[in-house]
């Protein structure tokens, strides 16, 4: 078997136009496969320059392959199943600023280069008071991006035409806006100037997006087999869902520079992200937070079983499509297509999603997902969603802890404040001091749901229902009653 190299298998040269913070699965998987599909179906014609973004990463390993690796997408597409490999060519080099910084900041001085995106975990956009200009380099990721904007306007004498557009990846809401931010506190901090910070302002564009893609990552267990069936030594395979989603908040014209639609890609831009933030959390994220203590209450173990399930399936059916759905206020014909993707990814073949591993922190995810919408839908419908008050009956009394009537263990896990309470609450009291004790934690909830007209009532009654008939009596109960 070869080893997976530029001298092994076909490397395309094109001129390095995107700077991309991060080599993790994600950023692979994702962005680097959209680039190679602009490559192949546009006049986009890029190559990608990877910047290590911490001391310690796999640019190594990447540059031993010279860039080179597959992606192995998976998973359902209109009902069929796909399984696809593609060879992604994109990369040109890994750059280790901690190693090499001259050779970092010299990416400034490259007139093709146009973008910058990046994946930095979620605390990587944050602003550290410690960082100085002259570190080699500035420890924070904005930190160093300030590094390189400073150098790149200095070495084409603040030239407007030779500003970046910036597309952060990180998992934060307006995550565009953020970095902005945090960018012109560095500039302010380290005195940089003010026809800097103008040229910052108008010729660089830094855009808040939402990315949409599960990556498990290395294919471990089934790596020789794959390795067979490409031929490659190729130590750098990332499986990812098929679904893809990005959304850019960004005009037309940076679409023009960066024509993923024109490549049949689901890449939107659009002027606000946040109907499509608010998409996602309520009806990918909400149905996943109140289907699992409901589905594992039931005897089921996996997403796709539940989805799958004559009775549970239907309760997910209502919760998202008749219940959150209601509360968007998106076209009624985008939501339906997005929750029916949603249902396919759920469904994935390829994939054992494990409830209990959605679990965690169940209270809080309710918080930012599922009440939001409850309220909406009470406000709108002048009722109660009762799909969403069972789903939270249900995580009471999944923190109960103890064992299915099949035999199986389980207890919750969440912060000591929250299960401690819990565990008083369960301690012999009734349930309606259990309904009442929860919806009274404001330390969760930011307020006392027992105001909320009707919900102590209803979710006393759930509770109630769940210790006396069992939880796949009372989810059939409510979905025969529709």
């Amino acid at each position: 078997m070869e080893k997976l190299n530029s001298s092994t298998a076909h490397k395309a040269s094109r001129p390095e136009r995107v700077i991309q913070f991060g080599e993790g699965n994600f950023l692979r998987a994702f962005v680097d496969w959209i680039i190679s599909n602009m490559n192949e179906k546009t006049d986009f014609n890029g190559s990608v320059v990877v910047v290590q973004p911490i001391e310690k990463g796999m640019v190594d390993l990447l540059n031993s392959q010279d860039g080179l690796y597959h992606v192995n997408l998976q998973g359902l597409e209109n009902g069929k199943n796909v399984n696809s490999y593609r060879l992604i060519d994109v990369i040109s080099r890994g750059l280790n600023p901690y190693a090499d910084f001259g050779k970092y900041l010299s990416l400034a001085e490259q007139p093709e280069i146009r973008f910058v995106i990046s994946n930095t975990t979620e605390a990587g956009i944050a602003f550290d008071p410690q960082c100085r200009l002259e570190d080699r380099p500035a420890s924070s990721y904005p930190g160093k991006l300030t590094q390189l904007l400073y150098h790149r306007f200095k070495h084409f004498d603040g030239d407007m035409t030779k500003g970046l557009i910036i597309f952060p990846c990180e998992l934060i809401f307006l995550n565009g806006h953020k970095l902005r931010e945090t960018i012109l506190q560095y500039i302010d901090l380290w005195q940089l100037g003010d026809d800097f910070k103008q040229w910052f302002e108008k010729a660089c564009g830094v855009y808040a997006t939402l990315v949409d893609r599960i990556v498990p990552g290395f294919p471990k267990k089934d790596i020789e087999t794959i390795k067979a069936r490409l031929g490659y030594d190729d130590n750098l395979v990332v499986q990812g869902e098929a679904f893809h989603l990005w959304v850019i908040e960004a005009p037309e014209s940076v679409a023009e520079e960066f024509p993923a639609s024109r490549a049949g890609l689901n890449v939107l831009f659009v002027p606000s992200e946040k109907p499509y933030h608010e998409r996602k959390v309520t009806l990918l994220n909400g149905p996943h937070t109140v289907l699992s203590p409901v589905a594992f209450l039931s005897g089921i173990n996996i997403v796709r079983d539940a989805c799958q399930h004559a009775v549970v399936g239907k309760y997910i059916h209502r919760v998202m499509y008749d219940e959150l759905m209601e509360t968007l206020d998106l076209p009624k014909e985008e939501l339906v297509r997005f929750a029916d993707a949603v249902m396919e990814r759920f469904t994935n073949p390829y994939v054992d999603h494990q409830l209990t591993s959605i679990m965690l922190n169940s209270f809080s995810k309710f918080a930012t997902r599922d009440l939001p919408g409850l309220k909406t839908y009470l406000a709108r419908k002048n009722r109660l969603p009762e799909g969403l008050v069972l789903g939270l009956a249900a995580i009471i009394t999944y923190y109960k802890g103890g064992v299915r009537p099949d035999g199986v263990c389980y207890a919750p896990q969440d912060t000591p404040e929250v299960l401690n309470e819990l565990k008083t609450l369960w301690d012999g009291r009734p349930l309606k001091e259990v309904a009442q004790g929860v919806l009274a934690m404001e330390t969760v909830w930011n307020e006392d749901l027992n105001a909320i007209p009707g919900l102590t009532e209803q979710l006393t009654r759930y509770l109630e229902e769940i210790a006396d008939k069992g939880m796949p009596e009372v989810v059939a109960r409510l979905i025969n009653q529709d």
